[in-house]
């Protein structure tokens, strides 16, 4: 797993990067054709991975605890102009999130999880290390709209 782990590590500084060669006003541009920008699309794997890691699989009883899950879960789409301050923090939880998932894997905390199917997919996820695979893809379908988009606000 810890290959797996240093995958999504790597994946995601390649999408932090991303977002800092940008403008802010370029990360809250909604692009024509799209009905979300490149600042919601990471948001939305930050707190979607949370969600799917420690409360779809039982670990954690709700999301009160994931930070702006709100106003990046799925089904939603951006309703404001998200200011520095917060993609800074969006990209520091991003990173520490995960290698907080890391250590709690190691720890043993994922012993037993609750089954879950992803309303995407419809595949049952059954062991944790099927779920973190999930989200590694679940991130780069994200990162991969928001490539797209840089194309079309820059």
């Amino acid at each position: 797993m810890q290959a797996t782990f240093k995958f999504i590590l790597k994946s995601r500084q390649k999408f932090i990067e991303l977002i800092e060669g940008l403008s802010i006003e370029q990360l809250n541009k909604i692009p024509v054709g799209f009905n979300n920008n490149i600042i919601w699309n990471f948001a939305h794997i930050v707190v979607s991975t949370q969600t799917l890691i420690y409360v779809r699989t039982g670990i954690k009883a709700d999301t009160a605890w994931v930070k702006y899950n709100e106003d990046y879960k799925k089904d939603t789409k951006p309703t404001r102009f998200v200011e520095q301050a917060e993609i800074d923090e969006l990209k520091e939880i991003a990173i520490r999130s995960i290698e907080q998932i890391a250590a709690d894997y190691d720890n043993g905390v994922f012993g037993e999880i609750t089954s879950f199917s992803t309303a995407t997919y419809g595949y049952p996820m059954e062991t944790i290390e099927e779920v973190i695979a999930l989200t590694s893809g679940h991130d780069n379908v994200h990162f991969g709209y928001a490539m797209a988009q840089r194309r079309l606000v820059q």
